[in-house]
This record gives C-alpha cells, sequence and structure tokens, in this order.
C-alpha cells in the first residue's frame, strides 16, 4: 500500500488539500485527530502520561486534562519534547493499525502538523508539502481561530520552518491563491496513482 504524507505549516490549508484527496475516493488518518484520540484511548500511553507529568494530567472519568498538560509543555520545549516522546509512537501505532485495515485503495494519505518533525515521514513512501506565503497564512489563522498574529507566529516557531520543509519534500503544492488548488491536486492524484501501480 502506497502511503502518501501530507503536512503544512499552520494555516497552509493542508486539512482542505487532505479533504479533496478524500472526495476523490483515497483514505485520510489525520494524525493529530488520533493523537487526542489515542491520549484517551491507549491504555499504555495514558499510563506513560501519568508517570511522566502526575495523575493531574486525566479527570477522575478518565478524559485528558488538556489545561493542565498545556500548562507544562506549552512554554517549556523540553516537556513537550517528552510528550511528543510518548505520544509520536503510539500515534505511528494507531497509522500501522489504520493502514492494515485498508483493503481497496490504491494509495493512502497521512495527513500530520509535524510530519517532518516527528520523522513520521519516513514511515511514507513519498511527502507532500502545503505551502503558501507567511503574510497569507497568519490572515488565515487569524480569522479561523480567532487569535492575534502573535499567536500564530508563536505556533509557527514550534515547527520547522517551511524552507526546511522544502528540501525535506518530494512534491510540493502551492495554495498562494495565485495557483488554482483544484488542478493541482488532480495532478497529483493521477502522479500517485501511477507510482502505486505496480
Amino acid at each position: 500500500m502506497l502511503k502518501i504524507g501530507i503536512t503544512g505549516n499552520i494555516g497552509s490549508g493542508k486539512t482542505t488539500v487532505s479533504k479533496m484527496f478524500e472526495v476523490l475516493g483515497i483514505p485520510v488518518f489525520y494524525a493529530d485527530v488520533a493523537a487526542k484520540n489515542i491520549m484517551i484511548e491507549d491504555s499504555q500511553l495514558i499510563a506513560d502520561i501519568k508517570k511522566t507529568f502526575g495523575d493531574d494530567a486525566y479527570f477522575a472519568d478518565g478524559s485528558l486534562n488538556r489545561k493542565y498538560i498545556a500548562q507544562i509543555v506549552f512554554n517549556d520545549d523540553a516537556e513537550l519534547a517528552k510528550l511528543n516522546a510518548l505520544t509520536h509512537p503510539a500515534v505511528f501505532r494507531a497509522f500501522d493499525n489504520w493502514v492494515a485495515g485498508i483493503k481497496h485503495a490504491p494509495y493512502v494519505i497521512k495527513e500530520a502538523a509535524l510530519l517532518f518533525e516527528s520523522t513520521s515521514y519516513k514511515m511514507c513512501d513519498y511527502s507532500l508539502l502545503v505551502t503558501a506565503p507567511l503574510e497569507l497564512r497568519i490572515d488565515r489563522v487569524t480569522q479561523r481561530d480567532n487569535i492575534t498574529a502573535a499567536d500564530v507566529q508563536a505556533r509557527e516557531a514550534k515547527q520547522f520552518t517551511e524552507d526546511k520543509k522544502r528540501k525535506l519534500a518530494d512534491y510540493i503544492l502551492e495554495n498562494d491563491e495565485k495557483q488554482l488548488l483544484i488542478p493541482q491536486v488532480l495532478a497529483l492524484h493521477e502522479t500517485f496513482l501511477q507510482l502505486a501501480t505496480p
């Protein structure tokens, strides 16, 4: 099964692009959604998080105390690295299990904000970077999430730069509102179909 990783910095439109592939019948694994789910479903991960961050990481009903975790990791890169070191392998396992259950698709997509940072691009056959100018991405996110430009830039600073991602990506899709998105997605879809054909 051919695996394509899709990523892009905040506001690039990677989720929009992933949804277009879904319309074309391609299964998409949303790693960030999966991470949120497995933090309350994966017993090994739950135990590891409690051991690392304390029992207060979870409420009595088993739900994740997101505010508590956020306060620990948000301004401390070392603590964030600890959390990522626990969650990334669990997401990798979830992705493998998900792929194993896909039977009738020419290829699958893994959409992940930290595809390169987490090294999970190495689990994919090819990677696709969705890119857009920083000013445009800031505009999109401030309108979408009702946050400030400074908030967007703080999130941006926790990811690899677009330049670094461009060097790592096998394919680049420009979502700059100058080039049409759908023709680029259709062209990539044809390319991936050819790559998936033995």
